[in-house]
């Protein structure tokens, strides 16, 4: 049998926790993986040495794939094949998570959640097809160990905080909690974990550096990692505000502690103010039975697969479009206007 040909098509540094559960299983039924990097944020030494990367557009067509997967909102189509979202976090509050683009045949849902929605939009458009697979980047979170510091401070009676902001300007916490977090560094025992999200306004992470390289008795740490499931695993509670690694995080029953949270519900411990955090954080880390429960009801909707089969599920799905077709009724629409942006973008005009 002819082995299949897949496409990871990224174009930002979290693509690689995503898709590398995707990569182990289609490796292991003998299939080939390559991907391609576009954009200038994607960090190239990321890649292992045994990864295949495409140099090219031209590269990518020739290598005709089957089927591409793209973590992201945008995928042209003048790249061959079926293509495949599974979506680059969980969060769905975010403006955008559920426009549709014209550009995927196939959307790859982790729960309830969104599923339901986005069968509501399957119907209205005609032209995609929805399965509910989990999301693959959580494959490895509940296997994952915990920082070997965490244990040490755990041990001192130290709480560790992570906190974890969305860079979008109208959403990002990161200016209005630096004063307290950096009060809080100073006057209260806790360990702070600080993790950007690749697309955070380089002004805030410059200041937030600052703040580790100066502050007591190491008690922050700006991590920079394209993982972030290890820094779960480590954090008793975490802060934030819309970000989506916030589900993730509900998955291992823990609390958030969240600034002015878009929808925000009862999973967590919402405040409007950066003077609330201090008592927020106390909140987070004595859960009542009432917020235990409404993170696990949360976590359930949102992602209710903790088996670390959501590769395979997202594979068997577009092995089984590749075989049987397209279910959806209508074509996809050509995306002109789209896909011209596309190529400017990317500076790509062959045809």
């Amino acid at each position: 049998m002819t082995a299949k040909r897949y496409l990871f098509y990224i174009a930002h540094n979290y693509s690689f926790e995503i898709l590398r559960p995707l990569q182990k299983v289609i490796l292991a039924q003998g299939d080939k993986v390559k991907w391609l990097a576009v954009g200038k944020e994607v960090t190239l030494s990321y890649f292992d040495s045994d990864e295949s990367v495409l140099n090219s557009i031209d590269d990518a067509r020739k290598y005709n794939p089957d089927a591409s997967f793209a973590p992201g909102n945008e995928i042209p189509n003048f790249i061959p094949g079926l293509k495949v979202q599974v979506f680059h976090g969980l969060e769905w509050k975010k403006k955008g998570h559920f426009i549709i683009r014209d550009f995927f045949d196939l959307y790859c849902t982790h729960g309830p959640a969104t599923t339901s929605r986005f069968n509501k939009l399957a119907n209205q458009h005609g032209f995609f097809d929805i399965v509910e697979t989990g999301w693959p980047k959580l494959d490895y979170l509940f296997s994952t160990p915990a920082m070997p510091l965490t244990q040490e401070l755990h041990a001192q009676g130290r709480k560790v905080i992570l906190y974890a902001p969305t860079f979008s300007p109208a959403l990002t916490s990161a200016p209005a909690l630096f004063e307290e977090i950096k009060r809080l560094s100073e006057q209260k025992d806790y360990h702070w974990l600080i993790k950007f999200h690749p697309k955070m306004a380089t002004q805030w992470l410059e200041e937030y550096k600052k703040l580790a390289a100066n502050g007591i008795n190491g008690n922050v740490q700006v991590i920079e990692t394209s993982s972030i499931n290890q820094l779960l695993q480590s954090a008793d509670i975490m802060v934030s505000d819309t970000s989506s690694v916030i589900g993730e995080f509900s998955l291992l029953n823990k609390a958030t502690v969240s600034l002015n949270n878009k929808e925000p519900g009862d999973y967590l411990v919402n405040i409007n103010q950066a003077a609330q955090l201090e008592g927020a954080i106390e909140r987070a880390l004595n859960p009542s039975a009432a917020l235990k429960l409404a993170i696990k009801a949360y976590a359930e909707d949102l992602h209710p697969y903790n088996d670390g089969d959501a590769a395979q599920r997202i594979l068997s799905a577009t092995e089984a479009m590749l075989s049987e077709g397209i279910k959806a009724k209508k074509s996809k629409p050509l995306n002109l206007f789209r896909n011209l942006k596309q190529r400017k973008k990317l500076r790509y005009w062959s045809f």
